[in-house]
This record gives structure tokens, sequence and C-alpha cells, in this order.
């Protein structure tokens, strides 16, 4: 915004010059009386020249902001259950993580398993219960560490949908031409921040 106000200032300042310019030339020329002898040669004032407009110079022009990372770009490994510090389902793929905030970064994992034998598993692993947070589509939770709202901008979990509900036909896999093309189920996982509180059982 500041350097379109600058641009436009410049601008205006430039056709104003021109037009100040203009009028002085045109002023001139009509006051000038017509010869009705030939002309005697005297030394006449130059007459002014119309100055161009001035332009910003390029050092004044703000610098373009640099692209922010993108995740792919932030995180070019494959997480592993060591690094997240998380069992995972069996055979889920990795599609993509996210910036969540507050030093956080939420991963996405797809699986053609179903929804039930996901929560499932995750009842076995993690040895609790959860809890269904939604039935449509159906989104199961579980809390793997204690929530701090000053430090945290989500809760450490791991989060079960199912993506064959009313409606969804699955998660489009990202990657052209691997299998599956949609996966059933989708887990997400916020693993527990470094320095964290010890987990939560329910």
């Amino acid at each position: 915004m500041r350097r379109h106000a600058v641009l436009t200032l410049v601008a205006v300042l430039g056709v104003g010059a021109m037009l100040v310019a203009a009028g002085e030339a045109r002023a001139q020329t009509q006051s000038k009386p017509k010869p009705v002898a030939p002309p005697v040669k005297t030394a006449q004032p130059p007459t002014p020249t119309p100055q161009p407009p001035a332009q910003t110079p390029p050092a004044a022009q703000p610098a373009a902001p640099q692209s922010l990372p993108t995740a792919a770009t932030a995180v070019p490994e494959t997480p592993s259950e060591a690094t997240l510090g998380i069992p995972f389902y069996p055979n889920m793929q990795f599609i993509e993580s996210y910036n969540a905030g507050a030093g956080q970064r939420y991963f996405l994992f797809g699986t053609a398993s179903s929804f039930a034998e996901v929560v499932a598993y995750y009842k076995s692993v993690l040895k609790q219960k959860g809890e269904l947070v939604f039935e449509v589509p159906a989104t199961h939770e579980f809390d793997i560490g204690r929530f701090n709202e000053e430090t945290m901008a989500f809760p450490p979990s791991v989060t079960v949908k199912d993506y064959t509900g009313v409606g969804l036909q699955g998660y489009p896999n990202p990657k052209a031409g691997a299998e599956p093309a949609r996966f059933k189920t989708v887990v997400q996982i916020v693993p527990i921040p470094a320095a964290a509180p010890a987990p939560v059982r329910r």
C-alpha cells in the first residue's frame, strides 16, 4: 500500500510539472508580438525547456518480499515413529505436514483401512479409549499430552477421521498414480513438543 501511494504521488507531481511548463511556454508564445518589419537580432533569454517528470530512484523502492517456505520445503523428509514419538498404523502413507503455529506442526497420514480398524488400533497401542468428537464424518481423538494454551496452538493428539461417510468418497492421494487413489481414513498426528508435560491417559 505504501509503495502504491508513493508511485501515485510521483505520477501526480510529474503530470503537474508538465502542465506548468507547458503553460509557461504557451504564455511566452502568445505574448511575443508578431514582427511587422525584418526582425532585428537581439539577445533574448533562452526559452525554458519543460523538465521530464521526476522518477522514483530504484533504491527507494522496497525489496520484494521473500516467499515463505511451504510445508513440503520446510519438512522434506518423511517423518518416522521415532521422530514423532507415536506408533504408526501399519501401511499408512505420509501425506503432508503443516505449520500449526507456536512452533508446532501437525502431520497427515492416509490409509486404505476402515475408520473402525484404525480407531481400534490406536485404542490398543495408546491404551486409552479416546473420544468420538464428531459422528458425521466420524472423527475420533486421542490426547497424548497435556494442552497448554499459553505455549501451544494444538493439543498433542492423534485424530482419526473417516473419509467414506455421507457425501465423502475418500481423501485424494496427492501423489499422482499412487495407490490407493483415495484414502478411506486419515490420521492426524500432533506430536508432544519438547519439554512438554507428561502424556495423559483416559
